[in-house]
């Protein structure tokens, strides 16, 4: 017999050929066999370009699902594009193992496979590294839209109404809930709503559904990832401005108005805590029934929640009585 050939792969050629290269079914990504790739945007398109990076003990929990982690990994860079009114188009993904969990991968490559799909926004490219620290999952994601449309922060004008997007604080409460099982007993949860929470956290909802019509009508956007409160102040800030909300009109489920009912001091985590995912928008007033309009077509709930007014201050959130409410922090911040 003759002696037998050595495998021309290694073992992080073999990990991308077996798991990853089935999801890179753009042209452009070349199979995965090039040291890039090329995406080239339709004729008088804007490419839109955002990252966003998840790591285990920080984002998620080390035993959450890997299809649920691979998930959350392209939904929160997805999130970004919708705000942007962007459409996605594909991503690059970075991922950083302790060890090679065959299992583990064969989840973590089923998951984000799907959501490519789901989405409309396949893999592109990547890299592969080993470390001796936690499971982190760096994604890169890119999007198109018709050049010189792109929403950012900077819009909003004193005048404009302020709408979000599905319910606020479900991310924020769902992380409580996964610290500390027993506030579902204290809220006196239904296992349904106990289960709402922790699904919202562990897997956000991004809404890409709604993109064109936020492109189309909203002054400014961004994402809420890290706080209604504070995401709003940066958007003011970036537009020059300050604004009103009233917090009894902040949409919530069933499931945190009960929190909230039980433990009135959850109002920091619902408005500060971060994980939404929702959009937030500045709109003048005459866009807002067409932009309600095709919310309802995507299936998506708006919630007009306040105004934009003239000023420098941080915006105001307000009780029922009319008077501020301060807060312990504004927003998650990992420094």
């Amino acid at each position: 017999m003759g002696a037998r050939q050595p495998d021309p792969q290694s073992a992080e050629e073999r990990l991308i050929a077996r798991y990853f290269r089935p999801l890179a079914k753009h042209p452009g990504a070349f199979n995965l066999v090039d040291d890039a790739a090329v995406l080239t945007p339709p004729a008088g398109s804007d490419l839109v370009l955002t990252a966003d990076a998840i790591v285990g003990g920080v984002h998620f929990f080390p035993d959450d699902p890997p299809d649920a982690v691979a998930k959350k990994a392209l939904r929160v860079n997805l999130s970004d594009l919708a705000a942007k009114g962007a459409k996605p188009a594909g991503f690059l993904l970075s991922l950083v193992l302790p060890q090679i969990d065959q299992s583990w991968l064969e989840a973590f490559a089923r998951g984000l496979g799907q959501d490519a799909d789901a989405y409309a926004c396949p893999l592109l490219g990547g890299d592969t590294d080993r470390t001796s620290g936690p499971v982190t999952v760096s994604i890169a994601a890119f999007g198109t839209l018709p050049q010189g449309t792109i929403v950012r922060r900077v819009g909003a004008k004193s005048g404009d109404r302020i709408l979000a997007t599905g319910s606020i604080g479900d991310g924020a409460l769902g992380l409580l809930l996964r610290r500390d099982p027993g506030a579902a007993q204290r809220w006196q949860l239904s296992d349904r709503e106990r289960e709402h929470l922790a699904d919202r956290y562990l897997l956000p909802q991004p809404r890409n559904a709604l993109a064109e019509a936020v492109r189309r009508h909203a002054s400014a956007a961004m994402d809420v990832s890290d706080g209604l409160v504070g995401d709003l102040g940066k958007l003011c800030a970036a537009s020059g401005v300050t604004a009103e909300v009233e917090i009894d009109r902040v949409p919530l489920s069933d499931a945190a108005r009960k929190a909230l009912a039980a433990d009135p001091d959850v109002l920091d985590t619902i408005l500060t805590g971060g994980d939404d995912y929702e959009i937030i928008c500045a709109m003048q007033p005459d866009k807002i029934a067409a932009f309600c309009a095709a919310a309802t077509t995507a299936g998506v709930a708006v919630t007009e929640i306040g105004g934009v007014i003239e000023g420098w201050v941080p915006p105001r959130f307000l009780a029922a009585s009319g008077k501020p409410v301060a807060f312990k922090a504004t927003s998650f911040s990992h420094f």
